[in-house]
């Protein structure tokens, strides 16, 4: 016969009550130190878990919610059947099923934190130095709770995904995304035609892609705005726009023989103005053919990997021709932002006086160290940007001659990145 808690006095499940409701007190106040742990260690122990930014953010405030809900129910001895699911843990499993990752790749992250969290739930017990057999009460009851919860939560989010995935699947765009997706992803048409039929797009033509997403989820809203962009940039047929989940679409518009990435910024630029899209796009370069076609692509995914990791301080349309080399330092930004502030010196820090001197700078670079150029560019007399850029030398430290290279490559970081890689300011 297994052992229970009537192994324990009532003194001593007293004892054991008090105890646990204590540890989930003082675990509480370290709920985003936690949430955090769990949420690097599920990103690295399970590969299928979409790498996103946004779908990252999304699983740690899910990981976050069940944590917080998880400690109420220890602390107030709630069954976990009587509590409320976190709507984050809701939210992230319709957008893993949306996207195709494997529903036990969602269940099996509930048992890699549920590990975690005991561990640390463990080590605060082993802090507190009880009776070993108060202890052993203790952690037979933060096992079997947290065990019930996270099995009660799994059939939860499961029925979700298994919902949302049924709904998605029914959607009539879906064979149109499923072709396309196996275009970037490397498999060759077997017929041209019939696929450019189902897509109802021509893939021999000039192409630029286009991912374009928005903060409130709205979807159609996208689509509309790809259109209107078709219309004004003169392509020569309607634009291909594919779901990649309910707020973000991927789209590519068949170029006309006078279209550019130029048109198409001038075009977004003047939407948001009339219209103040919360809409925001990331463009490749066009290409031709069906590898342009996923090349293009690749670069617009690239471009908005810039835009994420810039979170508020991204620009309503990031280009890769501008941010081509800037989207290599996203795959680590605290690295980039170390590299940064040894580049840049004082000149990284995080202030209006800073930016105007960064910006002028980089001008000036970018104009071949022409005052005149640099000047005309910046609408300011040339005696004004010599000012600039004599302080912006002198924040930095050292010569602008002295790592040239690093030095541009650091200034268009600031550029486009902002705040996730500059210094806050003292």
């Amino acid at each position: 016969m297994p052992p229970s808690s009537t192994d324990v006095s009532p003194a001593g499940l007293a004892q054991v009550g008090g105890c646990v409701r204590a540890i989930a007190v003082a675990l509480g106040r370290r709920v985003v130190e936690i949430a955090l742990d769990l949420r690097q260690l599920m990103a690295t122990e399970i590969a299928e878990l979409d790498g996103d930014p946004r779908i990252v953010e999304l699983l740690g405030a899910s990981v976050e919610g069940n944590v917080e809900t998880i400690l109420h129910m220890l602390a107030h001895e709630i069954p976990a059947e009587r509590m409320e699911p976190p709507s984050a843990a809701f939210e992230y499993a319709r957008r893993l099923a949306q996207r195709g990752v494997p529903v036990n790749a969602l269940l099996r992250a509930y048992r890699v934190g549920h590990d975690r969290l005991l561990r640390w739930m463990f080590a605060e017990l082993d802090r507190r130095r009880e009776d070993p057999v108060v202890a052993l009460g203790v952690a037979r009851r933060m096992v079997g709770d947290t065990f019930g919860y996270v099995d009660w939560i799994c059939q939860q989010v499961a029925e979700v995904y298994e919902e949302e995935r049924e709904r998605w699947l029914a959607n009539r765009d879906t064979l149109r995304a499923g072709r396309v997706r196996a275009l970037l992803d490397g498999d060759g048409p077997a017929d041209l035609d019939a696929l450019e039929t189902t897509l109802g797009y021509g893939l021999r033509g000039r192409h630029l892609a286009l991912v374009a997403w928005s903060g409130e989820g709205e979807g159609a809203a996208v689509v509309r705005l790809v259109g209107t962009l078709a219309e004004r940039t003169g392509c020569r047929g309607r634009p291909l726009c594919v779901a990649y989940d309910h707020a973000t679409t991927w789209a590519w518009l068949p170029l006309g023989r006078d279209s550019s990435v130029g048109d198409l910024t001038k075009a977004v630029e003047a939407l948001a103005e009339e219209n103040g899209q919360a809409v925001r796009i990331a463009v490749g370069e066009p290409g031709t053919g069906v590898a342009g076609f996923r090349e293009s692509h690749r670069q617009a995914v690239r471009a908005q990997t810039v835009a994420l990791a810039a979170g508020a301080d991204a620009r309503t349309i990031t280009t890769f021709a501008d941010v081509g080399a800037v989207a290599l330092l996203c795959a680590d930004l605290d690295a980039a932002r170390t590299w940064v502030a040894d580049t840049l010196g004082g000149l990284a820090a995080d202030d209006p006086q800073r930016a105007r001197l960064r910006e002028t700078l980089r001008v000036f670079l970018a104009a071949g160290g022409s005052y005149t150029t640099a000047a005309d560019h910046l609408t300011m007399h040339k005696n004004s940007v010599r000012y600039r850029v004599s302080r912006a030398e002198r924040e930095r430290g050292r010569p602008l001659t002295e790592g040239r290279i690093d030095l541009e490559l650091a200034l268009l970081a600031c550029r486009w990145l902002g705040r996730a890689v500059l210094t806050p300011a003292r």
